[in-house]
C-alpha cells in the first residue's frame, strides 16, 4: 500500500513544509522513486543486510510462554538480533545509501530512545558519511549508553534543550538544520511519519520485516498467522511488520500505543487507543496528534522513550480509521510485567518498547485461546534499558553496582 501522488493515505500525509525544503523532498522523492526499482540499489542494499545487518532475523516460535500462558501459540519475529539491536537499522541503511547516490556527505537524524540514533551512526560509519544526531536532554539522560555507542560510531550527539527536550523536539531541531543546510545533508527521519515521501520511503525499507515474516512462519505451518502484534510510536517496525500482509483480511493486526501511568493528559502515548488524538498538521504531516484546543501538542508519558511521540505515521492513522488495525493501550506496569515474563520463559530481553507489544500479545493469547497463532515483532532488545528497568524494578543490587561505580569514577 503506497501513498498517493500527493503523498496521502486517505486525508492523512501530505507535505506541509516551508519553501525552503520544498526542493529537497522533491528531489528525495525523485530519487527515491528511480532507486528503489533500480537492480544495482537494491542488489547493494540486500548485500549490506545480509552480511552486515544479519539478516533474515530469527522467528521464534515461543513454546514456553505459550504453554504456560495457556491460549494461542506466539511467535517472536527477533529483530533485536539485527546489528545494532534493533529493526532501526534497515531504513538507516536505506537511506543513507540513498543519499550517498544523490551526493550527500552529510547525515543528519532524530532519536529518542537512541535506537534510530545508534543505526543511523552505524550506517554512517559503514557507507562514509558525515553524522550528527539530534537528541533531546531528557532522552540524553535516560539512555545513556546509546549515547556512548552513537559516539563511538563517529556521530556527533547534539543536544536538544528545547520544549519538552524529548522527541518532538529532536524532530523539530532536524527539520530547521535541514532546511538550513540542505545542499550536502540528507535528514534520515527514523519512522514512517513526518512530510511526503518519508512514510512510504521508511515502510518500503522496513518491509523486508514482514516479507520475512511470511516465509518463515510458513515453515512451522500451512497459511498464515491469526494475529500480528506490533509496539506503535512513530510507526516504522510496525508498518514494515504489518505491511506484507495488509491483503490478507482473515489476518487480525494489533498496534500496541503506550499507555503509560494513566488515561489523563499528559500521562501516557496513546493517540489511536485514548480518547483525546485530534486530527492536525504538525512536523510537516497531517494525522493524529495529542494536542490542545489550541493545536499544541500535549505532554506524553511512557517509560519507553521511542514511544513518547504525540503523533502517529500518517499510514497507520489512516488503518485505524478504515479499521484495518486495532489499537491497545499498554500501561507500563504491564510492560514490565512481560519484559519479565519473556526473559524467564524464553531467554528473551526485549525493548521496552518491544515489550508493549508483548504485554497485548499475553492477553491476547488469553482471549483468543489455543488454536491461534500469534507472531510478535520483537523490534529490538532491552539492553539499551538497563537504567530504565533496573530502577522501576527497584532491585536494590542494581541500586548498590551505580553507588558503588559512581564512588569509583569519582
Amino acid at each position: 500500500m503506497k501513498s498517493d501522488i500527493e503523498g496521502f493515505f486517505g486525508k492523512y500525509g501530505g507535505r506541509y513544509i516551508a519553501e525552503a525544503l520544498r526542493p529537497s523532498l522533491i528531489e528525495l522523492d525523485e530519487g527515491f522513486k528511480r532507486y528503489i526499482n533500480d537492480p544495482e540499489f537494491l542488489k547493494e542494499f540486500n548485500y549490506i543486510l545480509k552480511n552486515f545487518v544479519g539478516r533474515p532475523t530469527p522467528l521464534l516460535y515461543a513454546e514456553n510462554a505459550s504453554k504456560e500462558l495457556g491460549g494461542a501459540d506466539i511467535y517472536l519475529k527477533l529483530e533485536g538480533l539485527a546489528n545494532t539491536g534493533a529493526h532501526k537499522i534497515n531504513n538507516a541503511i536505506g537511506q543513507a545509501l540513498l543519499a550517498k547516490r544523490l551526493g550527500k556527505t552529510r547525515i543528519i537524524a532524530e532519536t529518542g530512545a537512541g535506537q534510530h540514533g545508534v543505526a543511523t551512526a552505524c550506517a554512517c560509519a559503514r557507507v562514509g558519511l558525515e553524522c550528527a544526531v539530534f537528541m533531546g536532554e531528557v532522552d540524553i539522560a535516560r539512555q545513556r549508553p546509546n549515547v556512548f555507542w552513537m559516539e563511538m560510531f563517529g556521530a556527533k550527539v547534539v543536544p536538544v534543550t528545547s520544549g519538552t527536550k524529548t522527541l518532538k523536539d529532536a524532530v523539530n531541531a532536524a527539520l530547521r538544520e535541514w532546511s538550513e543546510r540542505s545542499v550536502d545533508t540528507h535528514y534520515l527521519l527514523g519512522s514512517a511519519l513526518g512530510p511526503s515521501p518519508f512514510p512510504d520511503m521508511v515502510r518500503e525499507f522496513q518491509s523486508v520485516i514482514g516479507k520475512e515474516v511470511r516465509k518463515q512462519f510458513a515453515e512451522y505451518r500451512n497459511g498464515n498467522p491469526d494475529y500480528m502484534v506490533a509496539c506503535v510510536g512513530g510507526g516504522s517496525n510496525a508498518i514494515g511488520f504489518f505491511n506484507e500482509f495488509l491483503g490478507d483480511r482473515n489476518i487480525r493486526m494489533i498496534g500496541a500505543e503506550a499507555g503509560g501511568i494513566s488515561d489523563a493528559p499528559g500521562k501516557n502515548a496513546c493517540r489511536i487507543a485514548g480518547s483525546i488524538g485530534k486530527l492536525g498538521i504538525v512536523q510537516g504531516y497531517k494525522s493524529i496528534f495529542l494536542q490542545d484546543d489550541d493545536g499544541q501538542l500535549l505532554s506524553t508519558h511512557s517509560i519507553s522513550a521511542g514511544l513518547d511521540y504525540a503523533g502517529i505515521g500518517p499510514q497507520l492513522a489512516y488503518l485505524a480509521e478504515i479499521g484495518r488495525i486495532e489499537f491497545r493501550s499498554i500501561r507500563d506496569n504491564d510492560v514490565l510485567g512481560a519484559l519479565k515474563f519473556f526473559a524467564r520463559t524464553e531467554g528473551v530481553i526485549a525493548a521496552l518498547e518491544s515489550a508493549h507489544a508483548l504485554a497485548a500479545a499475553m492477553k491476547l493469547a488469553k482471549e483468543i485461546g489455543r488454536g491461534k497463532t500469534i507472531v510478535v515483532n520483537v523490534s529490538g532488545r532491552g539492553d539499551k534499558d538497563i537504567f530504565i528497568t533496573a530502577g522501576a524494578m527497584k532491585d536494590p543490587n542494581w541500586i548498590e553496582f551505580l553507588k558503588t561505580e559512581s564512588k569509583r569514577y569519582e
